[in-house]
């Protein structure tokens, strides 16, 4: 099982989570491209940390709103916003270059991940983008989205992600953030969710339900108060449960490998 943080998410003098001790812990990190979050400087310090540990590299797309940090939906030109996807990950190669790897994967970020999880206008302009950029590169989003639908149809790679700390509705979908049960905050309670997600591949919703979640990544926010001890607690949890935890196999001339991963 693959374990991602959102990482690289401070702009200028505004730091936001630990990222280097989250980068002891996760195996993939998912890096800000400097639209919703995230700067030069930043970037290149995170891909130059991640490559030494061997985490793998993605790029965290989103829309251009720092003040809003990528969490207000926007209606894009739909041109504009395949360009503005590419942009941001040509951005993040070259540093991932610099420091010796390749974009391991493109995963949206905030409203753009749950919008194009339902929304086909802006679903079909993040595929467009990936496949102009690197057809190679996987897709991580929500199993049975619709970004996972027209990703797969258009010959991409999905990479089914879970979140261990995000409320769920009956349809798969996130809980909004600005709804009741969007945060789970109960440690113990955020790692029996991971666990049942690698193990059974279900998730239970706010309602109480029980839906299917099939995954390969699970994530644990980077800007949670207590991410680093939550990250670690989940790591433990899964390999307790027998499950491996390390990067996907990376596309080929990635340059993500697994050197110096535990578990």
């Amino acid at each position: 099982m693959d374990l991602n943080a959102d990482l690289g998410e401070g702009f200028g003098r505004w730091t936001l989570g630990d990222d280097v001790a989250l980068l002891d812990i996760v195996t993939s990190a998912n890096v800000a491209c400097g639209f919703h979050a995230g700067d030069p400087a930043t970037m290149h310090r995170i891909c130059v940390a991640a490559v030494r540990r061997g985490v793998a590299i993605g790029a965290q797309v989103g829309y251009r709103d720092l003040a809003g940090f990528g969490r207000r939906r926007i209606d894009y030109d739909l041109d504009e916003l395949r360009d503005d996807v590419i942009y941001q990950i040509g951005a993040l190669e070259g540093f991932c270059r610099v420091a010796g790897g390749r974009v391991a994967y493109v995963k949206p970020h905030g409203a753009l991940y749950n919008t194009a999880a339902v929304d086909e206008g802006q679903a079909s302009a993040v595929v467009a983008a990936v496949r102009a950029y690197d057809a190679a590169l996987p897709v991580l989003c929500q199993p049975g989205s619709v970004l996972a639908r027209l990703a797969t149809a258009a010959g991409l790679t999905v990479v089914g992600e879970g979140f261990a700390d995000r409320g769920y509705r009956a349809d798969g979908t996130l809980v909004p953030r600005s709804a009741r049960g969007a945060l789970i905050h109960d440690p113990d309670a955020v790692v029996a969710r991971a666990v049942r997600m690698a193990v059974e591949g279900v998730v239970e919703t706010v309602a109480g339900e029980v839906v299917p979640c099939p995954v390969e990544s699970i994530c644990v926010h980077g800007d949670t108060p207590g991410a680093v001890d939550l990250a670690g607690r989940v790591r433990e949890g899964l390999l307790a449960a027998g499950r491996s935890v390390r990067p996907r196999p990376s596309p080929a001339g990635s340059g993500a490998d697994e050197r110096g991963r535990r578990g």
